[in-house]
Parts: C-alpha cells; sequence; structure tokens
C-alpha cells in the first residue's frame, strides 16, 4: 500500500516538469533532468526498501532502470546491485548464465569506479579491493589468475603502500599460483613476494601507530600467510636464491635497503649458507653494522673454518638482534662451534644462554644432551657403570627439549631410546654402591647435575 501511494505521489509530481526530459547516463548529471530525473528518483526509492528486505526479485526491475539511466545518482545503486547480482549468480542453473552475470558485476564496479571512484572512504582502492573478492568468490576453481594479477598490479601500481591490503593479498596468491603452473615465473614470483611483504610491513607499523588492534590483527594475518605460502613454495630454494642474488648483491653493495632486503629474504627463508647472504652480509655490516649482517659475515667464517671470527660475529649479532628467537640461535650456533671444538663447558654456557633467551627452543637441550652421552666415559674413565649413570642426564635434557619444542620430538625420543639401551642394569645398581633405585646421584666431572636413578 505504502509503495503504491509513493507511486502516485511521485506520478503527479512528474507533471509539473513539463516535456523536456534527459537521462542522467546522457546528460552526465547524477539524477538526469525533467520526467527522467523524477522516474530516476522513483525507480531509486522502490528498489531500496525490497533490495534492503532481501527481496531481489522484485528489486531488480526497479533497480536495472536507475543503473541504466542515472548511474551516477546514488552509491546505493552499487551497493545492492552487488547484492542483486550475488543473488542472481547463486541461482543461476546455466553455466553461460552464470558467467554473464559475472561479467556484468565486474562491468558495474568498473562503472562504479567511474561515477564514485573519488569517494574520500570507499573510492577506487576500495572498489577494486571488494570487485576481486567478488570475482574470486563467484569464479572459484575457474578464478583465472592472470586476471587477478592484472588487476591487482595495477591497484598497486596507482595506490602503493595504500593499496587495500584485500588486493595485495589478492595479488601475492595469484603470483604463487601462477608460479606453480609455470616454474619459469619464480623470479618474477620472489619479486612479487618481497613488494607485498614490504607493503605489509609498512601497514602493520601504521597501524600499531594509530593502535588500530583490529587492522593489525587483520595485516598479521595476512603477513604470516604470505611469508608461509613462499617459504614452502619452492620458489625459495636456496640453489635459485643463489642465482638470483649472486650479481645483484655486487650491483647494490652501497645500497644499504637493498642489502638489508636480501639478507632478510634469504634468513627467512633460512638460505644463510649461500654466498650471496654472506657477500651481502659483509657489505652491509662496512655501511651499518647490524644482526643480520653481522650473522652473513661469521656465516662465512664457519664456511672457510675461522671459528674465532665465527663466534666473534655471532656474538655482535647476538648483541645487536630485537628478537628473542633470532638472539637465542645465534647463541647456539655458538654452541655447536664450541662442540666441535670440543670445548664441552662453554658449549654448554651459550646452550644455557640461548634456552633462557627463549625457552620454547628445544635444539639447546639436545646440544647438552650430547655433551653430557659424549663425555660419560671420560668423567668415569674407570667405572663403566657410573659412565652409564651420566646417560639419565642425557636423557633429561632430550625429555626436557620434546617437551618445550615439539618440533624436536623425533630427533629427542630417537636419541632417548638409544641411550635408554645402555642405562645400568637392576643387578649393576644392585652391585654398586653409588647407585641406588628411585634415589638421586650426583654426577661428577664438568657436568655437576643430580640425577634420579632409575
Amino acid at each position: 500500500m505504502k509503495v503504491k501511494v509513493l507511486v502516485l505521489a511521485i506520478g503527479c509530481a512528474m507533471m509539473s516538469f513539463g516535456g523536456y526530459a534527459q537521462k542522467g547516463v546522457d546528460s552526465g548529471t547524477p539524477f538526469g533532468h525533467g520526467e527522467d530525473s523524477v522516474r530516476c528518483i522513483t525507480n531509486i526509492s522502490l528498489f531500496v526498501p525490497y533490495a534492503k528486505s532481501g527481496n531481489f526479485k522484485d528489486a531488480y526491475e526497479f533497480w536495472k532502470k536507475a543503473y541504466d539511466e542515472c548511474p551516477g545518482a546514488h552509491k546505493d545503486i552499487y551497493l545492492y546491485g552487488a547484492r542483486i547480482y550475488g543473488w542472481q549468480i547463486s541461482n543461476a542453473k546455466d553455466a553461460a548464465k552464470k558467467n554473464a552475470l559475472i561479467n556484468d558485476l565486474m562491468a558495474m564496479y568498473d562503472k562504479r569506479i567511474k561515477y564514485f571512484g573519488d569517494d574520500q572512504r570507499y573510492g577506487k582502492n576500495w572498489i577494486i579491493a571488494n570487485k576481486l573478492q567478488d570475482y574470486v568468490q563467484y569464479m572459484g576453481d575457474a578464478a583465472d589468475n592472470k586476471t587477478i594479477y592484472n588487476w591487482s598490479k595495477a591497484a598497486m601500481g596507482e595506490f602503493g603502500d595504500d593499496t587495500e591490503s584485500g588486493t595485495v593479498n589478492m595479488f601475492a596468491f595469484a603470483s604463487f599460483k601462477m608460479m606453480q603452473k609455470d616454474p619459469n615465473l619464480k623470479p618474477q614470483y620472489i619479486q612479487d613476494y618481497l613488494k607485498c611483504s614490504a607493503i605489509f610491513e609498512r601497514q602493520l607499523k601504521d597501524a600499531q601507530t594509530a593502535n588500530n588492534n583490529k587492522l593489525e590483527t587483520a595485516l598479521t594475518a595476512y603477513k604470516s600467510t604470505l611469508d608461509a605460502t613462499f617459504a614452502n613454495s619452492g620458489a625459495a630454494d636456496c640453489e635459485t636464491l643463489q642465482k638470483m642474488y649472486s650479481s645483484k648483491v655486487e650491483e647494490v653493495k652501497n645500497d644499504l635497503p637493498k642489502l638489508k632486503e636480501i639478507i632478510s629474504l634469504l634468513r627467512r627463508v633460512r638460505c644463510q649458507e649461500i654466498d650471496a647472504f654472506y657477500t651481502a652480509g659483509a657489505y652491509a655490516y662496512k655501511l651499518e653494522p647490524s644482526a643480520d649482517a653481522a650473522l652473513g659475515i661469521a656465516k662465512q667464517a664457519v664456511k672457510v673454518k675461522d671459528y674465532d671470527k665465527a663466534m666473534q660475529y655471532f656474538e655482535e649479532a647476538a648483541k645487536m638482534e630485537t628478537a628473542n628467537k633470532e638472539k637465542a640461535e645465534d647463541y647456539y650456533l655458538i654452541a655447536v662451534i664450541s662442540y666441535e671444538q670440543g670445548n664441552n663447558s662453554k658449549s654448554r654456557q651459550y646452550c644455557l644462554k640461548a634456552i633462557e633467551t627463549n625457552g620454547s627452543y628445544g635444539d639447546p637441550y639436545i646440544l647438552i644432551g650430547n655433551l653430557y652421552a659424549k663425555s660419560a666415559r671420560s668423567i668415569y674413565p674407570d667405572d663403566p657403570v657410573l659412565a652409564k649413570a651420566v646417560y639419565y642426564a642425557a636423557i633429561d635434557k632430550f625429555e626436557k627439549a620434546k617437551a618445550v619444542d615439539s618440533s624436536c620430538a623425533a630427533e629427542a625420543n630417537k636419541l632417548i631410546s638409544t641411550y635408554r639401551a645402555h642405562l645400568p642394569s637392576t643387578e649393576e645398581i644392585f652391585m654398586h654402591p653409588d647407585l641406588g633405585k628411585g634415589k638421586p646421584f650426583r654426577i661428577g666431572g664438568w657436568i655437576g647435575e643430580t640425577v634420579i636413578v632409575r
């Protein structure tokens, strides 16, 4: 009843406009002129209530007239137009019809850019992100990654660091899928990854500065997915990266930001044993000492067996690290070198520093356990039973390793099984005055730990 009254009222109003009429799409005005402007307002007034209530069937005819005749009249034409097309696409039975509707929806987003692309809040940047989202949603597995790539690339070229995060995410994923299909695109994918990573890092800093926790959470999720996809992509194999960056490092040896970018990438994908990483680190350290640069020098020193230099720069790296995980890794690498040199107490010292820095790091516990097992006979050269008792301490460390770090579980369990088979037997414990089942036993020598005999 209300709709009929509204139509009647507007119909009466049209009589006052005389004969002159021109559609908005023809005149370049939002509503048009004369009778056409009234018809535009009428159609908008009629389709909005229907669409708002989810009655897209009755909304369609009025919406389509407004969309065709006065596309610059109001953003509601596009807000509800996306929903109407979505309803039609979801109900399309024929594949050809569905594809045609998706094309119409994409064209509608382009038209929105034409008329409302300069909107302060929901302008071109936002519109492209939503266009991409709808394209992927409705096309599903049939979505063309090259199309996604080109649309998002154009947006990133225009908006740079301000590109909508959803668009950046789409760009990275499309690049990844294209690389999967054509391995020759590995270099392109790596460059695309770096570009997206830099944008997300910049946006994360801005979100943190603005205390926008919701945005920070969303961006962190995007960045984590981006990094995980890259790390597992196969593009990040060290041989490929060495070929890519061996000459590039020389080209940018005086460009600190570029060197940092290369070092960060190689470290992130665990390609720290290649010449490109070593060389980039050395050049970067000359320009500005940093943890990553020091790490590169240390790794190179290990390669040429200059262990004193290696430990010096691992120590330097640890001092400059800001993240505990990386700092702990630097300490652990010093522990590994000390182990190889036979300096057991120093090796344990740096293992403990690594554990103190990162309590969920299992490798240092495994190394300490191996140190203890290796020392068993030297601590008790004349008593093979007590030498076996040292394995209790080793097993304790292996147990601790898998308790704090599940990634160490397989290695820890293997070592536990190996050394458990060599523990003192029940008869040996019974016959040995220093040992008692269930009682503490103090291990001597440099170990100096108390264990429970079991």
